[in-house]
């Protein structure tokens, strides 16, 4: 009996207490601003000119560019199923040309959307 008053108490004090998850996806949980989601480039004119910094300091190699003949970068890529987030690429990067975004919701079911490719400049 003792049992069982137990329980009951149990679950009559968790009718008051609000529930700790959200109603995902309707309802998303706030990112802080040191969140590190989906890396974004800049291949602008004020944007990544090909150092390779941020290839030296990724950990898991995730991280290919291709230059033209002048040197300016024409392609950009992040391997998403190698990337681990981890920010290297967005903090060593001289020209502040890669910021890490608040995007999160990665899921595909096809590899090749794992697969972040910018394009910019000349290639001529």
């Amino acid at each position: 009996m003792r049992a069982l008053l137990e329980g009951l108490f149990t679950v009559l004090k968790h009718l008051f207490i609000r529930p700790v998850t959200l109603e995902y996806p309707e309802k998303k949980r706030f990112q802080s601003d040191a969140f590190r989601g989906k890396p974004i480039v800049n291949l602008g004119e004020d944007g990544c000119v090909g150092c390779g910094i941020c290839k030296k300091v990724c950990p898991s190699n995730a991280i290919n560019y291709v230059k033209n003949e002048q040197g300016k970068v024409v392609s950009y890529t992040f391997n998403l199923k190698k990337c681990i987030f981890c920010g290297n690429c967005m903090y060593y990067c001289p020209h502040h040309a890669i910021r890490l975004s608040q995007d999160f919701e990665l899921g595909t079911a096809e590899k090749s959307a794992l697969r972040l490719t910018y394009k910019g400049g000349n290639d001529d």
